[in-house]
């Protein structure tokens, strides 16, 4: 792909716009940041707040701990944080500067001011609002769509700023993401200059192997990647799974690092780049050749998701995992048509796992996509494979990630509603 063309910078720029820094699950950061910045518009502690959220907010908010909270969970938790103690100039990383002395007051916060959570019923799927109160004066910020699309701003009910809100069910001809398609992001990942991608990979490898190492080395959760290691050795397949389920665990349970997001997620982030990490130590791979794995990961793991969407039913570490699998083969094979078959293959075997939330077993769900990933590249390698009418798998590549596409956006609606009624009741 030549680096004059539109579609090169526009790789380069989704590149850029989705591997961001994010401390803690993204969407009850997504909630402190819409607080947080609620509280710098009204320019004082408020005693009142009026949370409405999606439902699919709701779930992956509800069972997983707020960092630097002092192990507190959900959604007062995360408003309380964002109104007392974040910095909303930093996005994602909205409660990675909170001091000692602050926590004291998020737990404070949660006694004085009266936080009501009112689930939305229409809207988009991501959809954050939180309106502020103290005396006669409010606030309202709204977030949609993605976790750091703040759509309105109000102040004593002036509109400070209104961007119109598409609906995620209509499509946007013009996105840049419609540019993505497996041949071309194989192009691309051979033959985009290193230097264009080198700070946002580097950063990922930095950020996402650090949490990696922590959740090995400390406790948190139901400690996956420990329990990987112990029971299955210590070989490349494990380590790449152990590794990443570390990072989950430690993500999920209240680790302060931050990680490098895809698609709106760290676990998805990690997910499509730890296994691409370890695999290209053990088989020694260049530097050149990790980073092209990795950018190849990446854009893969974005692809299959602009077809489901932010949030679903659907877990995203299965897109992760497939996308790892297709990193991998990069490192071990060169060769398009042994990555194509190893999506195809790993899609077949593990896009049934469901999303209910963000918690402790989302490091599980990792790991098992993460095996898929892997498996499906080894039949490949034994010349075994699935074929086009084998259930959800089409013929070609593009049909088969349109099929999953519809199964995660369409097809699980109805799954995603009965999953938070489940949790809700």
């Amino acid at each position: 792909m030549k680096k004059e063309s539109r579609q090169y910078q526009c790789y380069v720029d989704i590149l850029k716009e989705e591997l961001k820094p994010a401390m803690g699950c993204t969407e009850p950061i997504a909630l402190a940041l819409a607080s947080a910045k609620a509280r710098e518009l009204l320019g004082e502690i408020p005693d009142y707040a009026l949370v409405q959220v999606s439902g699919s907010i709701i779930k992956n908010v509800k069972s997983v701990i707020v960092p630097n909270t002092n192990q507190m969970k959900g959604i007062s938790a995360a408003v309380a944080a964002g109104i007392m103690a974040g910095d909303a100039g930093k996005e994602l990383e909205v409660l990675s500067e909170v001091r000692r002395e602050e926590i004291e007051k998020i737990e404070e916060g949660l006694r004085q001011i009266k936080i009501e959570i009112e689930p939305l019923q229409m809207g988009c799927t991501f959809d954050i609002i939180v309106t502020v109160k103290k005396g006669e004066h409010s606030a309202k910020v709204r977030i949609a769509n993605y976790h750091t699309n703040i759509v309105l701003l109000e102040k004593d009910e002036e509109v400070i700023l209104q961007i119109p809100v598409q609906n995620e069910e209509d499509s946007d001809d013009e996105s840049i993401y419609n540019l993505l398609n497996m041949e071309d992001i194989w192009d691309f990942a051979n033959s985009v200059q290193i230097e264009d991608i080198r700070e946002v990979i580097q950063r990922q490898i930095d950020y996402n192997v650090r949490i990696c190492e922590e959740g090995l080395s400390g406790d948190y959760g139901a400690n996956i990647g420990k329990v990987l290691l112990k029971n299955d050795g210590n070989g490349v397949k494990t380590r790449a799974k152990a590794k990443a389920a570390a990072g989950s665990d430690a993500r999920m349970n209240g680790c302060d690092l931050p990680v490098i997001i895809n698609s709106g997620s760290g676990n998805q982030g990690i997910t499509c780049s730890i296994p691409v990490i370890e695999y290209a130590k053990e088989y020694h791979a260049s530097e050149e050749e990790m980073f092209r794995a990795l950018v190849l990961s990446n854009l893969v793991a974005i692809h299959q998701k602009t077809r489901i969407g932010r949030l679903s039913a659907y877990c995203g570490a299965v897109s992760a995992g497939a996308a790892a699998g297709a990193g991998i083969s990069y490192i071990m094979t060169k060769d398009y048509e042994h990555m194509t078959h190893t999506v195809v293959n790993a899609l077949a075997i593990s896009s049934g796992i469901i999303c209910d939330g963000a918690k402790a077993s989302c490091a599980a769900k990792i790991a098992l996509s993460i095996d898929a990933g892997i498996l499906g590249l080894q039949m490949y390698e034994s010349h075994q494979q699935f074929y086009g009418g084998d259930g959800i798998v089409k013929k070609g590549i593009e049909q088969t990630i349109h099929s999953v596409g519809r199964l995660g956006k369409d097809g699980m609606k109805q799954t995603n509603e009965e999953i938070i009624k489940i949790m809700t009741e």
